[in-house]
């Protein structure tokens, strides 16, 4: 399966939910009033686009309808596309420029933290990169094991510690061995405990002075894991965690799963952070580059399965 097809059938659950929605709804008008805007709005934040962007989205919709002198519902879908294109804006890559480089990945358990580093871990060394592998979330049971699985799948090497040992330890180890063997880039795992943000705070501070002392002027990636099918708690989420550390970018998990892909969308617009790379499967290289275009392309798509009542439709028109 190539990639826009994996982005395809990732997005399929949001596409059939949302955006079939909307077709529907549109469809539903003869005229493009105040209760058609209104509708859309509710119909955005059942989609996971939340609250903010529906109505940022709606907003622009009636300045463009009066700019243009639209007057067909239909018409609409068109301009809604058109918004979320500029709302998505340019695509923004991983900053791996210079050697090493380091990768600090942070997240609550559960949204796809280690599956994330070792599909990264893949993912750069098919691409030809020399990539070491930091174990400093120390505190989670077994979340070093989890990880070194992981590695050794990806053929990628680890620093660790024993459990419980400081996790600003592990990553100056790590940084010292990539120094010395000529490593491309170092990946940091890290704890997520969101529910203690000073601990947490006081902890990422440390890494990153590490981080900053011995890999002075390196190029630095701070990569938010986050589960798409938690929808707008994901987005909440990503606000709290705003407030611990310098966020470069978003990596959304699980968006094959979800009917929430609206989020993308809101993460963008709300918070002004890259979506960076999305998991549209749990293969080890279902972790994907996030292109704008792509997910814009496959959202919009415009079904190619007929439902039976539209079939029949079309079948009575033919023989009239």
């Amino acid at each position: 399966m190539g990639l826009f097809s994996k982005i395809r059938e990732g997005l399929r659950k949001t596409r059939e939910s949302v955006i079939k929605g909307l077709r529907k709804l549109l469809n539903s008008f003869t005229k493009i009033d105040e209760d058609l805007f209104e509708q859309l709005e509710e119909t955005m934040i059942m989609g996971d686009m939340g609250v903010e962007t529906a109505e940022a989205i709606c907003e622009e919709l009636r300045k463009m309808v009066k700019e243009r002198g639209i007057t067909n519902p239909a018409d609409i879908m068109d301009l809604i596309q058109e918004i979320i294109t500029d709302m998505l804006g340019a695509d923004q890559d991983l900053d791996l420029s210079t050697k090493p480089s380091v990768i600090l990945v942070i997240g609550v358990n559960g949204a796809g933290k280690t599956t994330t580093i070792g599909k990264l871990c893949h993912q750069l060394k098919s691409e030809g990169k020399q990539v070491l592998v930091a174990a400093a979330d120390t505190f989670r049971a077994a979340a070093i094991e989890q990880l070194q699985v992981w590695t050794e799948r990806a053929g990628v090497d680890l620093v660790r510690h024993n459990e419980g040992s400081d996790p600003a330890a592990v990553v100056y180890d790590a940084i010292v061995a990539a120094k010395a063997r000529g490593v491309d880039v170092v990946i940091c795992d890290t704890a997520g405990r969101l529910h203690n943000k000073k601990n947490l705070m006081q902890e990422l501070a440390k890494i990153n002075r590490i981080i900053d002392r011995e890999a002075e002027g390196c190029a630095k990636e701070c990569l938010l894991v986050l589960d798409a099918t938690t929808g707008q708690n994901a987005v909440n989420q990503a606000r709290l965690f705003q407030e611990v550390a310098p966020i470069t970018g978003i990596v959304l998990t699980k968006l094959d799963g979800t009917a929430k892909g609206g989020i993308v969308i809101s993460i963008h617009n709300e918070l002004h952070i890259p979506v960076k790379r999305i998991g549209v499967g749990e293969k080890i290289d279902d972790l994907q580059p996030f292109c704008a275009k792509n997910f814009i392309d496959a959202l919009f798509e415009r079904d190619t399965e007929q439902s039976g009542e539209e079939a029949a439709d079309a079948a009575d028109s033919s023989d009239e």
